[in-house]
């Protein structure tokens, strides 16, 4: 069986597919890495759902690893991989980066959740993306004992959206519900909620995490 270097899971958000990430994903191979850049049915599904379809093509690319296997989640895709790693964390797992996950959740689902265009248009998955959460999605989500390296969105192209959330956010999620305790560092850009994925400071800072282990200061 071929073996590759350290690879990089690469996770999209809600209603986006893997071509928003297709930047990142060539950024982070120029600089060495393998990458699976997966698409997964984000708006049909719950978390929990989520997490065993895409274990299978993870499990096959960690087993293939002569490194290790590290994660790039954009938004949705953070809290994703969190339940993923809570069920299927790989022996050889490296560090995870998350570009405006919701991890304190979003006062935007708060708002919307039981309005039936957003039940319908965001599915299962949508409604586990509130700041309360239930017993059951906090048991999917337990405390992280990986390296964590957030990144947060400080400017929005929403301006209705933008009169729900605590300043300062990206327009879809609040600075401080991207934090999460146990992380290991935490870094503002100045970009929207969809743009943290295409970003040339966010990819740069991504890339810094993933082989150093934290984001460059005064970038």
């Amino acid at each position: 069986m071929c073996t590759l270097r350290d690879g990089v899971v690469l996770l999209h958000g809600i209603s986006r597919t893997a071509r928003s990430f297709r930047r990142m994903e060539r950024a982070v191979e120029r600089v060495g890495y393998a990458t699976l850049n997966l698409d997964y049915a984000s708006r049909r599904k719950a978390l929990e759902a989520l997490a065993e379809d895409i274990h299978p093509a993870i499990d096959h690319l960690a087993g293939r690893l002569d490194g290790q296997v590290h994660f790039v989640c954009h938004s949705i895709g953070g809290l994703l991989a969190r339940v993923y790693l809570a069920k299927y964390r790989p022996p050889n797992l490296g560090r995870v980066v998350m570009l405006g996950t919701p991890n304190g959740g979003s006062e935007i689902a708060d708002r919307l959740k039981h309005v039936v265009l957003y039940r319908a248009f965001f599915g299962p998955a949508g409604q586990q993306l509130g700041t309360l959460r239930d017993a059951a999605t906090m048991a999917l989500l337990p405390p992280i004992d990986y390296p964590v390296g957030i990144i947060a969105g400080n400017r929005s192209i929403y301006p209705v959206a933008s009169a729900f959330l605590p300043r300062p956010h990206d327009g879809r999620v609040s600075v401080a519900n991207t934090k999460l305790e146990g992380m290991i560092d935490h870094i503002v850009v100045r970009t929207s909620h969809p743009w943290l994925v295409r970003s040339n400071e966010a990819i740069a800072q991504t890339i810094a995490f993933l082989q150093e282990g934290r984001f460059e200061v005064g970038s």
